[in-house]
């Protein structure tokens, strides 16, 4: 009986190790810091405008997108498992957070944030994060295109100035307001998002180094104070935003309804897992590195509590600006947690003119984000691929435009495992004869160079009178075990003898085990004695484990082929009790 792994604990602990010790342990330079907090300045830059256009699509205040920045963004960069990734609000979370704030209030909100950051820390250390590169890219590439239409149609109302007291959170009602209000449309605001997606656009084309977005909002209130535009502001909407630290804000929580909104923290805490890790993948590939998976999603559960802790909203690593950090020097931790202090030295500092920032300034950096986040390319590809790609791609995306995300990515997990389990019952082949064994190869095939389709060829001549023989090829799991169910209803007159050859079958499950005891038991009341030949380590040993054992004159266990003809022959000429 083979000895029990020892647990090193010590290898477990290291892979929580945040970078950030391992770059203070190599050795930190003045010239790092001097880079680092470059790329952090250059990153907050980016993040500033962002954070708060997040906070207000989500349906809260601006200020939340900023402490979600500094708060989180410190606590993924100084606890995480990457050196360059760069954490904050993303666009991701836009549908389910403002969904959940429209449900339950934002004390709700705080609550699925909370239990999003536990449910984090338990995968991380659980060591769940290696699974996350196991997600169907059709799912990924549904929801987000999902999302991206959501976030489009969350903007529409700041972009055209509509004046609507409340907007509906689901998709259709959404739009028949629109419809209906559409009469208010505001000429400023239109021009107001013109503008700003014609700087971003066009700073992208010729100045592409230039932090479009902040550049953007800058123009677009600048032109709004000059020509004094009729436009919708922060201050209009929200009052003065607050010019003091982040600090604790802990609302009225409902936990009574902590079951009900478990679903929304799933999938606050999946997306979470996903983005993040996405994320850093990305950045290994930029900078050849390598990421601590699941000390990374640790880091991302313990920013997403103290986010809540602090009043903030969920959050994430985000690939647009850990890309950012990488172009602008940045190579270590350091730089993230310098950006996070440089948004809150712009936050205590020019909290009074964000006042001045026109609403569909922000509605027009949203619009690019969105269409960034659908991947157009990436979405038109998948609709060219197999399909049961195609049909888990679109209905993830519908799901998650006109449904609900949560919803949209369990269905979407669900029909790729299915679709998973066709394609390898598929490609499992129960088989008799070269031919069929082989493929559908031409008779000239047969008789060409390959040895073992040779060596199949004179196997097969090998077999006695009563005696038949099929092959299985490919792994014997729950989605192919009913291959083997209707195997003995092939015959016009049952064998004496079955040899079922398994030397292609790298793995088998309790499924196949079952299947496979299930033919013993129907080759045994038909008078048919089973052979199973050639097992490999694997099925060899799970079917030891689950006691599937060998029966004198019912069913036997050989090493080859060969050995299998043999004792089949035995049994045919044995005579009858």
């Amino acid at each position: 009986m083979a000895a029990r792994p020892h647990f090193d604990r010590r290898a477990y602990l290291r892979m929580f190790e945040p970078k950030l010790f391992t770059v203070l342990r190599e050795g930190y330079s003045l010239r790092t810091f001097k880079a680092d907090a470059v790329a952090g300045l250059t990153v907050a830059i980016v993040a500033l405008p962002l954070a708060m256009a997040l906070a207000i699509a989500s349906g809260t205040t601006p200020e939340k997108g900023l402490h979600t920045a500094i708060i989180a963004g410190f606590l993924i960069s100084a606890l995480g498992g990457s050196r360059v990734q760069i954490g904050g609000p993303t666009a991701a979370f836009i549908p389910v957070v403002f969904l959940v704030i429209q449900k339950y209030g934002y004390g709700g909100l705080i609550l699925c944030t909370l239990l999003a950051g536990l449910m984090l820390i338990a995968a991380g250390l659980l060591r769940l994060g290696t699974l996350m590169k196991y997600m169907p890219q059709p799912v990924v590439t549904g929801f987000t295109a999902g999302i991206a239409v959501s976030i489009f149609s969350s903007q529409v109302k700041d972009m055209l100035g509509l004046s609507i007291d409340k907007l509906p959170a689901e998709f259709l009602p959404r739009w028949e307001s629109f419809a209906a209000h559409i009469g208010t449309t505001r000429p400023a605001a239109v021009a107001m998002t013109v503008l700003g997606l014609a700087v971003v656009v066009g700073l992208r084309k010729w100045k592409p180094k230039w932090p479009g977005f902040l550049i953007a909002l800058l123009a677009c209130t600048l032109a709004c104070a000059v020509f004094a535009l009729p436009a919708e502001t922060i201050g209009s909407r929200f009052g003065e935003l607050p010019s003091a630290l982040p600090g604790f804000d802990f609302p009225h929580i409902p936990f009574e309804r902590t079951f009900e909104l478990l679903p929304s923290s799933f999938t606050i805490a999946f997306l979470a897992g996903v983005e993040s890790l996405l994320s850093a993948v990305v950045a290994d590939g930029m900078t050849g590195g390598r990421h601590r998976s699941n000390g990374e999603l640790v880091a991302q559960g313990v920013a997403n509590v103290g986010s809540a802790l602090f009043g903030g909203l969920p959050a994430t690593g985000a690939i647009a600006r850990t890309a950012t950090n990488i172009r602008a020097g940045g190579s270590t931790p350091v730089a993230g947690m310098l950006h996070a202090g440089f948004l809150l030295l712009f936050m205590l500092a020019l909290a009074p003119l964000m006042h001045y920032v026109p609403l569909a300034a922000l509605a027009a950096v949203l619009l690019v984000v969105a269409w960034n986040m659908a991947e157009v390319e990436n979405f038109r590809n998948t609709l060219s691929a197999p399909w049961g790609d195609r049909l888990v791609l679109l209905l993830t995306f519908f799901l998650t435009v006109f449904l609900d995300l949560t919803v949209a990515i369990q269905a979407g997990i669900v029909l790729a495992a299915f679709v998973f389990m066709y394609r390898m019952s598929e490609a499992v082949e129960v088989s008799s004869g070269v031919r069929d064994a082989l493929g559908e190869s031409g008779e000239d095939d047969l008789h060409g160079d390959d040895p073992a389709r040779a060596a199949d060829l004179d196997q097969r001549a090998m077999l006695p009178k009563g005696v038949e023989a099929y092959q299985i090829g490919g792994p014997l799991f729950f989605g192919a075990a009913n291959r083997l169910d209707n195997l003995l209803d092939q015959f016009f007159e049952p064998p004496k003898a079955l040899i079922l050859r398994m030397r292609l079958v790298p793995v088998i499950d309790a499924s196949g085990v079952h299947a496979l005891k299930k033919l013993a038991g129907r080759c045994h009341r038909k008078g048919i004695v089973l052979i199973v030949s050639g097992l490999q380590e694997q099925p060899n040993r799970v079917i030891a484990d689950m006691r599937l054992e060998e029966a004198p004159c019912e069913l036997h266990f050989v090493s080859n082929f060969e050995r299998a003809v043999r004792l089949a022959k035995t049994l045919v000429d044995k005579p009858a009790d």
